[in-house]
């Protein structure tokens, strides 16, 4: 086996935390009663929330991959959890809003917010160069993998 140098191993090292951090997922799901598209779905809309843009329902399952039937069946799940509400969007009544209860923010961060804090307290501990080179890797590993594959070209 051929010598592997720190970039190959820092790869190997973020597959690990990605693996390991999709097996709590899925264990948060299954103790939660949910399946683990809707933990990607509560996280889509997170996400969304962050960043103040609205989700409908046909946009959060383009951004899951599911068809009509597939993301009604999940909001309608995710709804009865009481994890997820729909409200009329003022501005277009037509259209419906998708939001994160508080509930469900709290069950969240009873099961990630020790991750997430332990992530947090170690970035302190960089310095702004250091933060800058995370940060820009991860964005540029993110592209990465996020792209459609072209033709020939390896998958991870």
């Amino acid at each position: 086996m051929t010598e592997q140098g720190p970039e190959r191993e820092i790869v190997h090292l973020l597959r690990k935390v990605t693996v390991e951090f999709g097996l709590r997922q899925a264990e948060f799901a299954v103790r939660n009663g949910m399946h683990p598209t809707d933990v990607r779905a509560l996280i889509c809309l997170l996400d969304a929330g962050r960043d103040g843009t609205a989700v409908t329902a046909g946009r959060l399952g383009a951004e899951l991959g599911l068809n009509s039937a597939g993301t009604t069946s999940l909001i309608d799940r995710l709804e009865r959890l009481g994890h997820v509400t729909r409200t009329r969007d003022a501005r277009d009544r037509r259209r419906v809003l998708l939001s994160v209860t508080p509930q469900a923010v709290e069950l969240g961060w009873a099961a990630f917010g020790p991750a997430i804090g332990s992530a947090e307290a170690l970035l302190r501990g960089f310095d702004e160069a250091e933060t800058a080179a995370v940060r820009r890797f991860l964005l540029g590993f993110h592209a990465a993998v996020s792209k459609e594959p072209g033709p020939g070209t390896d998958h991870l």
